[in-house]
Order: structure tokens, then C-alpha cells, then sequence
């Protein structure tokens, strides 16, 4: 920053006597630093003072007590500079920085240092003098609270008579209960069950019958201030929330009741994912695997068995060269196992070892006996949120839709399911199950192997659920058509970028094509770099510097100095210096007993 180049010196040179120069040298390298002009230029550092004068040859720096002798030098300099550096007043450039916090606080919600700090940046990078500390900051409140308040008016203006009056209901506490029910929807589910998975669906629907579905907001209000007044609205209670005024009460109920439907919709989503996992796949899993081993010694006498009748065949044949009557072949294997014991083994293996095309028959057909742990959620689940599809998961995602109907169902015939989707050993479980009559079908195997295949592609992001954060289509989230030409100009003017990308591409390819001249310009000059034949930059290898003895003695002091123990156990005694540190904190289950036992 105070580092005088050729071209500051040059200019530097213009003025006369020792002073001067060194005078103008200072608000050079000062507003360089700053991004201002000091009203007393000579209020800086002595070793700045003592530095800029050895690059000017000035050997005594004292002499810069007479720049200020004459008044109007100073100004005359100050003027000089800013023609020299491109540099501008602020009173210039007031009414686009307020468009431009005005864009910034609408979009992003950031707070009023993060917004004054980012407007510094702005300012300097457009060749701006910085006005005083006191006038930026009542600029960036200003716009900021009208930004917000234009917020807030705009959500509230976007609800219906009836949909205030209904979140305006939401803060009141109903007789016989104890909370609100804004409160009482901020509780989540408890651990997997069908039960559970039915209590979170009505919670979605409870939340859905507000009736927020058509108010629009893609587009309207940034995304960020959504979440934003969201995540306030989570957190305060019923007290707090009525003293605010109605404009910024309507819009936070709205935001999070918004909210609240979509992270409901997610807990709903999550619950069913791990009901089918742990609960469900997870249980059936394990289960399979016990009739396995149940089965195994079954299966292993049968099938010693028909290797012992097999082996009698190929000994014989093999004996006497293929010429073997039946009757002598029979008398042969009944003196190793009889005709019954054979005939019993087929039918052990024939049972134990159904011919499917896959090996996940015992788990399907263990699944298929909890039907009554998801009957009750299936019936309502579709019903309740709004689930798309691509192509390839359409027919899961309407046999899904059309789970109510099946479950009212007493039996189902062949015409009354998708026969595309069975596969595998459903195809056994299904249609050739034990004890179905002609052409009927089992409906527990047949509703199971449509929800493994709905779990399936939900997990796969191919049936997704729009009202979700988690589980919705990622397309969903980008901005198209008008929802985009809405909020458009605020966000180009918050990222600073130009409403045509051609114009910044410009830019950009001038900077590195400058860039790319410079460095070429260099390399003549510089023997540590050069290009071969193919046009491979080749750098010289760096030779490693000594390390000083300062250095190593630095580093031998520090490493006496830290304690030999793991760092846990540290941060574990410094939290014992003050027993409240630990009480403050809440584990992640929101159970403080949890943590203060981890601890």
C-alpha cells in the first residue's frame, strides 16, 4: 500500500521541495489504503512517515510539518490525485449504493455489518472515496429497514381476510390444551412405526388445511428472507410474536407455516424411509435369515440324499459304458435310499428352494406378514402430499395412488394390479401363494412389492415430493419464466453482474487476454521459465531456503511449551474451570441430561 511505484514516483515528481513531495506522497499511499483522504494528513504513523521518505531520498522527514503551512495545498493535491487515480466523491455514486443495499438486503437478509462491510468493498472497487463511518452506517440501516419492511408488507399483502384470521388463530391456545398450535406443529415425530408415520401425515394435512398452497411466492420474495423470518418464526414464542406489528407478524406466520409444511413433509419422508430400512427391510432381513438357518438341515439331509441316488447313477453308467436297464438302476439306488425317501427329498427342495430368479424370496415373503404396520399411513400417504414422478417411476407412483382403494379391497384378482411391476419372487408370492383360489392374487405380497418399489425410487429422487426440501425434485428449486423476470433485476444488481452476459464475457477475456500479455512479456526476461517446442510451460525447481536459527529455536520453544496430553482432555479441564459452560449446552436429542452424562 505505501510502496511507491514508477508511476506514483513520476508523479510525485512534479511538485517542489522536500515537503510537498513527501506531503502528496502521503495522501497518495494513505487514500490508496484507506479509501479516503484524512483530515489531517499528517495524523499517520512514523514509520510510514520514515518509509516513504527513504523511497523518496528525503533524509530528514520532519520537513513535512510544512505541508500544511498553506491551507488550500492540501486540496489542491487531494484534487490532483483523484484526477490521476480515476477516483470519485461518494455524493456521485449515493444512489446506486442505496439500489444496490436496497437489492442486497432484499435477496440475502444479511445483517447491517455484513452489508456495511460488503458496501465498503463495493465503493472501492468502483474507485470511490469512502464517506465518514457515521454516514454509510445510516444509509445501510435505512435501506436495510425499508427493504425489510417492504418484505413484510409484501407477504401480508399476498393473504386472504380468512388466511390471516386463521394465522392470527395460530398464536391462540384452545381450551383444554396447553400450547398453541403453532407450537405444537414444531414438534417432530418420535422413533419409526406405522403408528407414528399415521400421526406425522396428519400432522401434514392439519398444517395443509391453513390453505397456503396458493399463495405464490416463487418469485416474489427471495428465497433467503423466507427462510430467514422461517427460522425466527421456529423459535419465538406465542407472546413475542403478537407484539409485533401486524405487517411483520402476518409474514412471519406465513414464512413459517410454510415451512412448517415443508419440513413436516420431510419428517414424514424420513420417517418412512427409516420404517422401511430399519423397521420393515431391516426386520424381514433378519428374519429371513433365521428361517434359513431353520431350514438348513432340512435342506442338507434332502439333498445328501438325492446325491446319494445320483452318485448310484453315475457309478453305473459309468461302469458298464451307459447300458444299464431301469429296473436294474432302480434295485441299485433302492439299496442306498428308497423310492419314498427320494420322493420326499424332491418335495423338501422343491419347497425350500422355490426356482425364483433372485435370492430375496424368504425376506419378500416375511415382509409380505407386516401388512398391518403400514395399512394405516398407505391410506392416507398419497392422499395427503402431492407426489410427482419421471417417466420411468409413473406406474409405481399411480399404483401408490391407488393403494386406498386397494387396501379397502377383500380380494384382488389379476385385472386389479400392474403385473409390469411384479417381478421376481414377488411374481411366486403374489400369484401362486398358498391357498389362493383361481386367478386371485395375494394383496399383502402385491402392496409390498409396490412400496419397495416406491421406497426405491423416492430414495432415488424419481418420485419426489413437492411440498419437500429434502425429498423434492432438485429442478424444482430454479427460478423459470416469470417467477425468474420477477426477481431477475434484484439479484443482478445484489451480484453486481450486468442483465447481458455478453457484456461481462467481454470484460472477462479483456482482463485475461491483459493478463496473459503481461506474463508474455515477462518470460523473455525471466531464466527460470521456459517453453519448449510443444509449447509446455517448464518452470525452474526451487531450491528450499535455510531455515533461520530463530526459527528453529521458535519452534523448539512452542512445542515445550504445549501440553502432552490429547487435545480432548484439554478442552475436557478448561470446561471444568467453569461448571456453567457445560449446563448451557443441550445435546442434539434436546435431552440435557444426555449430554451432561456424555460429558
Amino acid at each position: 500500500m505505501f510502496f511507491l511505484d514508477d508511476a506514483d514516483r513520476a508523479l510525485i515528481a512534479g511538485h517542489r521541495g522536500a515537503h510537498n513531495r513527501l506531503g502528496f506522497a502521503l495522501q497518495l499511499t494513505t487514500v490508496r489504503s484507506l479509501g479516503l483522504f484524512l483530515a489531517d494528513p499528517l495524523e499517520v504513523p512514523g514509520v510510514v512517515l520514515d518509509y516513504l521518505a527513504s523511497q523518496l531520498e528525503i533524509e530528514d522527514a520532519s520537513c513535512v510539518a510544512r505541508y500544511t503551512e498553506r491551507r488550500t495545498t492540501r486540496f489542491e493535491h487531494a484534487e490532483e490525485i483523484k484526477q490521476a487515480g480515476g477516483l470519485r466523491d461518494f455524493a456521485g455514486v449515493a444512489q446506486e449504493l442505496e439500489e444496490w443495499v436496497d437489492a442486497r438486503a432484499s435477496t440475502t437478509g444479511d445483517g447491517p455489518k455484513a452489508i456495511f462491510n460488503d458496501a465498503i468493498g463495493w465503493l472501492l472497487e468502483r474507485g470511490v472515496l469512502l464517506p465518514g463511518v457515521t454516514t454509510l452506517a445510516r444509509l445501510v440501516a435505512r435501506v436495510r429497514d425499508e427493504a425489510t419492511q417492504r418484505v413484510w408488507d409484501t407477504l401480508a399483502g399476498l393473504l386472504t381476510a380468512r388466511q390471516c384470521r386463521q394465522l392470527e388463530r395460530l398464536l391462540n391456545v384452545a381450551d383444554g390444551r396447553r400450547v398453541s398450535n403453532l407450537e405444537r406443529w414444531r414438534r417432530g415425530p418420535a422413533k419409526p412405526s406405522g403408528r407414528n408415520l399415521e400421526k406425522a401425515i396428519a400432522r401434514v394435512a392439519e398444517i395443509k388445511a391453513i390453505g397456503l398452497a396458493g399463495v405464490g411466492l416463487d418469485g416474489v420474495v427471495a428465497h433467503r428472507r423466507l427462510v430467514d423470518l422461517a427460522r425466527y418464526g421456529m423459535t419465538a414464542n406465542a407472546r413475542t410474536l403478537r407484539r409485533h406489528p401486524r405487517s411483520r407478524r402476518l409474514a412471519t406466520l406465513l414464512a413459517t407455516v410454510v415451512s412448517l409444511e415443508a419440513k413436516a413433509t420431510d419428517d414424514c419422508l424420513e420417517l418412512l424411509d427409516l420404517l422401511m430400512v430399519t423397521e420393515l427391510l431391516g426386520k424381514a432381513e433378519r428374519e429371513s435369515v433365521k428361517e434359513k438357518a431353520r431350514q438348513h438341515p432340512r435342506l442338507a439331509r434332502a439333498s445328501a440324499k438325492l446325491a446319494s441316488a445320483v452318485e448310484v447313477l453315475l457309478e453305473a453308467t459309468t461302469a458298464r459304458g451307459g447300458e444299464v436297464g431301469l429296473d436294474e438302476l432302480w434295485e441299485l439306488i433302492d439299496a442306498v435310499v428308497s423310492r419314498g425317501e427320494l420322493c420326499a427329498a424332491v418335495a423338501a427342495i422343491t419347497e425350500l428352494v422355490p426356482p425364483d430368479t433372485d435370492d430375496d424370496g424368504v425376506k419378500r415373503a416375511q415382509l409380505a406378514t407386516r401388512i398391518a404396520s403400514v395399512t394405516g399411513f398407505l391410506k392416507t400417504l398419497t392422499a395427503v402430499i402431492e407426489f410427482g414422478s419421471n417417466a420411468d417411476a409413473r406406474a409405481v407412483l399411480d399404483e401408490m395412488q391407488r393403494m386406498p382403494e386397494l387396501l379397502r379391497s377383500r380380494k384382488l384378482t389379476s385385472a386389479d394390479v400392474d403385473e409390469s411391476l411384479i417381478g421376481g419372487s414377488w411374481k411366486r408370492l403374489v400369484f401362486a401363494a398358498p391357498g389362493l383360489p383361481d386367478g386371485a392374487v395375494d394383496k399383502n405380497a402385491y402392496v409390498f412389492c409396490v412400496l419397495t418399489q416406491f421406497h426405491r425410487h423416492l430414495k432415488r429422487r424419481e418420485i419426489y415430493a413437492n411440498a419437500s426440501t429434502r425429498w423434492r425434485d432438485p429442478r424444482a428449486q430454479l427460478l423459470a419464466g416469470d417467477a425468474w423476470r420477477s426477481a431477475k433485476p434484484a439479484v443482478l444488481t445484489a451480484l453486481s453482474l450486468p442483465a447481458a452476459a455478453d457484456e461481462l464475457l467481454a470484460r472477462h477475456a479483456e482482463t485475461l487476454d491483459s493478463a496473459y500479455r503481461a506474463v508474455g512479456a515477462r518470460l523473455e526476461a525471466n531464466t527460470a521459465v521456459s517453453l519448449d517446442s510443444e509449447g509446455q510451460l517448464h518452470i525452474e525447481r526451487l531450491e528450499a531456503l535455510d531455515e533461520p536459527a530463530s526459527l528453529i529455536e521458535l519452534r523448539r520453544d512452542v512445542n515445550a511449551l504445549l501440553p502432552r496430553v490429547d487435545l480432548p482432555e484439554v478442552i475436557l479441564e478448561v470446561m471444568s474451570w467453569e461448571p456453567g459452560f457445560v449446563a448451557a449446552f443441550v445435546a442434539a436429542s434436546g435431552d440435557r441430561r444426555a449430554w451432561l452424562i456424555c460429558m
